[in-house]
This record gives C-alpha cells, structure tokens and sequence, in this order.
C-alpha cells in the first residue's frame, strides 16, 4: 500500500499514484501602529492542502469502483483519514475535488488510461456516530 484516504487504498494496481503535492500555511494578524512595520500576530495554523496525482487502467487493472466511492465522499462532506504507506498518520481531510481525464478510450467509451488528480483539504476529525453513518453510505 502506498497511502490510504478512508476506505480508498493506493497501490501500484489498480490505483497507481504517481505524485501528492502538500501546502500549509500560518495564520497572522495585522496590527496597525504609527511611525513602525506593524506588528503580526500569529493566530495559529492555516490552511494545509493535499493533491494526488494517480492514475487507473482500468482494462488491465479494474479500479473504477474506486473513482466512485471517491465522488461520493467528496459529495458525503465527511472527512476522511489519510495514511501514508509507511504508516505514517496524516490527519483527516474532506476531499473537495476529483478531476478525471480519460485517454485511448475502448469500444465503450472507457478510459483504458484514466488520469486522477484529488484535491483534499485538512479538516477536524468527524464525530464517531457521523463518521460511521458515512462509511455505511459508501458500502449500501
């Protein structure tokens, strides 16, 4: 396993990622004062952004329940935990966008190279109860 985000595992197949961008930033406050640089106030952690780039063959592979359950955890809202291949815990995140493009399409329209990019953003961890009814929604 390369990394998970909630019940989506990547692998070599049949979900490949081939890269992840992260971005975080801090958060700071202005203060006006006369005659100086005005002072900044750190008011904590900003925003942190998670991108991956992966890709599915789905005629050699499978893989395409997979682009599924991914639009319907971004259309759930809820977030999700995301665990590095090494088993390094990287925190829960919504997943707020997933952009597919489709290349040497077979007899029934079907991506045989399909390209994913997933845009998630860090958020709280959800409640246990809204969580659960979450994951039961992805299974039925």
């Amino acid at each position: 396993m390369l990394m998970a985000l909630g019940p989506v595992t990547f692998e070599i197949a049949p979900f490949n990622p081939q890269s992840t961008d992260r971005t975080t930033q801090a958060s700071w406050v202005e203060k006006s004062v006369i005659g100086r640089r005005p002072p900044l106030e750190f008011t904590g952690d900003g925003p942190e952004t998670i991108r991956i780039d992966a890709k599915l063959f789905p005629e050699k592979f499978g893989g395409l329940s997979s682009l599924t359950t991914l639009d319907a955890m971004r259309a759930s809202g809820v977030p999700h935990f995301l665990m590095r291949g090494d088993g390094v815990p990287q925190g829960w995140f919504v997943v707020e966008q997933v952009s597919e493009k489709s290349a040497y399409l077979d007899a029934h329209g079907v991506g045989r190279v399909i390209e994913i990019e997933i845009s998630c953003k860090r958020a709280d961890a959800p409640g246990a109860d809204g969580y659960m009814a979450a994951l039961l929604s992805l299974i039925g």
